[in-house]
């Protein structure tokens, strides 16, 4: 039996962590980075941050691998996901197995919160269905939704109201949008809307010093946020961004 700890460690502020999440940090031995490689390393130097932060005494492995390429040309968009996934899992298996000696426990330093919009505790049940027997504990984090709404200082949801998230790819069939956090956008597709009682509240790299964020009417702000979204994306390589529209009363 192996045990293994998922850690929410929030959008990007150390400070974000909790105090469940530095106790677990604390008592792993070995823990898994995956390298996207290229402009994302650093996502890997801002969890190596932490780790200085959390354990300056040292004392534990750091395991860094190649994360596998999802096909993102592919038109099966779900097919391609299941498929990335099979490989991660091969991946979590083989380190899973080889890395946690008897006695040691692993760790997945994971952004904001595990149980949303992150696909690991999915992959580690396909590990399971290879055989391999887990002893799991996850660790709630912050994730970017909660910090969009405490930057921009609004209430996520409304009295009486449902509030919606999903993925950008999603966005255009939802219809009329009343209150919809919307993640994982990269075609902008907030872009296409034109409805005036629409406000957006939008924030990229929450919770690091790269941090931005613009507020207003959509009609009002859009070209500003795909402006500056490109602006950040080509100095950086990468963007992380999430929004929040909501239909004016």
């Amino acid at each position: 039996m192996k045990d293994l700890l998922l850690i929410g460690i929030g959008p990007g502020d150390p400070r974000q962590i909790t105090y469940e999440a530095v106790d677990a940090l604390r008592s792993a031995c070995v823990f898994f980075v995956l390298d996207k490689g290229g402009d994302r390393d650093e996502l890997v130097r801002l969890r190596k941050a932490i780790l200085q932060r959390y354990r300056p005494e040292g004392g534990f492995r750091l395991v860094q691998v190649a994360d596998p390429l999802r096909d993102g040309r592919a038109s099966d968009y779900l097919g391609a996901v299941q498929d990335w996934h099979r490989q991660r899992a091969g991946l979590y298996a083989q380190l899973i197995e080889q890395e946690i000696g008897d006695g040691e426990t692993g760790a997945f330093l994971l952004w904001g919160e595990p149980t949303l919009y992150d696909s690991t505790l999915r992959i580690l049940d396909l590990v399971r269905d290879r055989g391999v027997a887990l002893r799991l504990r996850v660790v709630p984090g912050i994730s970017s939704v909660q910090a969009l709404a405490a930057r921009h200082q609004v209430p996520l949801n409304r009295v009486g109201e449902p509030l919606t998230v999903l993925p950008g790819r999603r966005l255009a069939g939802q219809g009329q949008v009343d209150n919809v956090v919307v993640m994982l956008d990269g075609q902008c597709a907030f872009a296409q809307l034109d409805d005036p009682a629409l406000m957006i509240y939008w924030g990229a790299y929450l919770g690091t010093e790269d941090e931005v964020l613009i507020a207003g009417r959509l009609r009002a702000v859009k070209a500003q946020i795909l402006q500056v979204r490109e602006r950040e994306r080509r100095r950086k390589g990468w963007i992380m961004d999430t929004y929040l529209l909501r239909r004016e009363l």
